[in-house]
């Protein structure tokens, strides 16, 4: 039997069990034993390589002395606990030791596994099916032999990829070919010992097509030294907030070479301090497919920018990348939805911090069904690059061209699924029309599926129609202000007077000073909002494919669509005008009425 099959049939086992419910329980509950199993064989090669090696793990809960199958005098191979006794010893001694016993403290790999294990579960409750779950992983697991440990880390990822479709737990995959493709445009270099990290990690995809792509450095390097295959483990970071993904994506680091998986830690980065962060938290690479559509609990971000506070928690991510997370000049690629890319508010804050702090090179812009069957939602992967600082007192923005990329389908696909997912040939075009950034991708040509954005002609055009506005109402603003400060400096006047009529004198005069300075607030309101109008819209990234053919479609349901969105232009254009045309004769009035009286 195959590995493969092996795994299917122990998933079989553990459906019989009335403990496990669900595909994520089977996977979390697979996911520790083997853990356990395959570190056992690991330690094993520590031990023949350093006599002075000694195990993080209790003698008496390694693998070896509880779960392994013992030969007995006639050679048979036993289980060294009876099913009826295994479920009691997994509950009542091996979890309790293994989550409170550890001294994470003590050393890297201690640290692992007690976080490996502080929130996990056995789900089991029958010990002869879990003694013939350990049978099969006692057969099929060699860990020792090459081909076993390479194909291990293949059926691994089909595991993952089948919790696409087990409810919540699908966040945290993402498709292998999406993770390969991002890492390889990335381009994390291990002569330059570059760092790499997930913030939002899951399973490991992009920290695991991360390893790969060092890997494939390694062959190709011509005198590569031990050191830079140990290099390797030290580049990998990763954060993830959720039990189960964290025991996932560790058991994954372990089965892709990382001896000491210590640097996936298990922690909730968006309730990390703003401030906490520093300068050497920062990293070369980031890739990443932050969580979307969710929400951070109260007190979760309270203490980030004002103008950059959300609890969505994409958005706390791309606040964090930007400004916390990617070193001066560094990479990154970063999965998002359609919603972050038209949004305004918070969103449109953050597109303006992404476009101005970085250079937003590119965006591939994913069809439907990616992710499917866990969501349905249009993404997109942004590429960009940190700029350097500049503090002249002006703004800067790094981003002047955006190249987009709208990736097609195959051939005869109206979607994905699960049973047809995106494959990583179908982004060869994309890597071809890719060229360098070492010349501004000066090679890229538009076609079909790419078109370019002169952003830097778009945002200098907008700034100078509404500067006008914001001037307008800056002045506004100031004369409001003085009138105020009038008002302020007679109300100085009152202090320690008793005179009732000098009081009255005084009030009647404040009460006139704050009249004429409201219209003149109203009027400044109007006048900024007239502004933003033209200036803020420049940060919708939503934007079609000029170059693609028009669909002609008679489908009610996307005709309704088109129609909402033109109602929806029109209704905004009429109270741009309006708006526009109160904010030009505002000041007309103003000065008939200042006549008047």
């Amino acid at each position: 039997m195959n590995l493969s099959s092996t795994i299917k049939s122990i998933q079989d086992i553990m459906r019989k069990d009335d403990g496990v419910d669900g595909d994520a329980q089977r996977l979390g509950q697979l996911t520790w034993m083997l853990f356990l199993k395959v570190f056992d064989q690991r330690e094993e090669e520590w031990e023949d390589d350093n006599a002075a090696y000694r195990s993080p793990l209790p003698e008496r809960y390694r693998w070896r002395n509880w779960a392994a199958y013992k030969a007995d005098a006639e050679g048979k191979k036993k289980p060294q606990i009876a099913g009826s006794e295994l479920i009691g010893f997994v509950n009542n001694e091996l979890f309790p030791a293994l989550k409170d016993q550890i001294d994470a403290d003590r050393s890297p790999q201690h640290k692992v596994i007690r976080e490996v294990f502080r929130d996990a579960n056995n789900y089991m409750k029958s010990g002869p099916q879990m003694l013939a779950v350990i049978e099969k992983l006692e057969d099929a697991i060699n860990f020792h032999d090459f081909k076993t440990r390479a194909s291990l880390g293949d059926v691994y990822e089909q595991m993952l990829n089948d919790l696409r479709g087990a409810g919540n737990a699908g966040e945290f995959y993402t498709p292998r070919a999406i993770t390969a493709f991002m890492a390889d445009r990335v381009n994390p270099r291990l002569d330059q010992r570059e760092t790499v990290m997930d913030p939002a990690c899951g399973t490991g995809g992009f920290l695991t097509a991360a390893i790969d792509h060092f890997r494939n450095q390694l062959a190709t390097m011509k005198s590569p030294r031990p050191e830079d295959k140990r290099a390797i483990e030290a580049l990998i970071h990763g954060i993830e907030k959720k039990q189960l993904p964290h025991l996932l994506c560790t058991t994954n680091m372990l089965l892709h070479g990382i001896d000491v998986p210590s640097q996936i830690e298990h922690r909730n980065t968006l309730g990390i301090g703003w401030n906490e962060w520093n300068a050497n938290d920062k990293v070369d690479c980031i890739i990443t497919n932050p969580p979307f559509g969710g929400y951070e609990d109260d007190g979760v971000g309270s203490d980030y920018p004002a103008d950059l506070r959300t609890r969505e928690t994409a958005d706390m991510f791309m606040a964090l990348i930007i400004k916390k997370l990617l070193k001066e000049n560094g990479r990154a690629a970063v999965v998002l939805p359609d919603g972050f890319l038209f949004g305004d508010g918070i969103k449109g804050t953050l597109k303006k911090l992404l476009l101005r702090d970085c250079k937003l090179h590119t965006i591939i812009r994913l069809p439907k069904g990616v992710f499917a069957p866990y969501t349905s939602i249009k993404t997109n992967l942004l590429f960009f690059t940190k700029g350097a600082t500049v503090d002249d007192g002006t703004e800067h923005f790094h981003t002047d061209t955006i190249w987009f990329y709208e990736h097609p389908y195959p051939a005869g696909y109206k979607s994905y699924s699960k049973t047809k997912p995106i494959r990583l040939e179908e982004f060869k075009p994309e890597q071809e029309w890719w060229g360098s950034e070492d010349n501004d991708f000066a090679d890229r040509v538009e076609n079909e599926f790419a078109w370019k954005v002169d952003f830097n002609t778009k945002r200098e055009q907008a700034e100078a129609s509404a500067q006008p506005h914001w001037q307008r109402a800056e002045a506004l603003n100031n004369q409001a202000a003085a009138l105020e400060g009038e008002a302020g400096d007679l109300r100085k006047s009152l202090v320690g007077t008793t005179d009732a009529a000098y009081r009255e004198t005084i009030d009647a005069q404040m009460a006139e000073l704050r009249a004429k300075a409201e219209p003149l607030r109203l009027q400044a309101r109007d006048a900024q909002a007239a502004g933003d109008r033209i200036y803020w819209p420049i940060f919708n990234l939503d934007l079609k494919n000029p170059n693609a053919p028009e669909e002609e479609t008679h489908d009610p349901d996307v005709l309704l669509e088109k129609y909402k969105k033109l109602l929806g232009e029109i209704e905004e254009t009429e109270n741009q005008l309006k708006s526009e045309l109160a904010a030009a004769l505002a000041h007309h009035f103003t000065g008939v009425e200042a006549a008047d009286a």
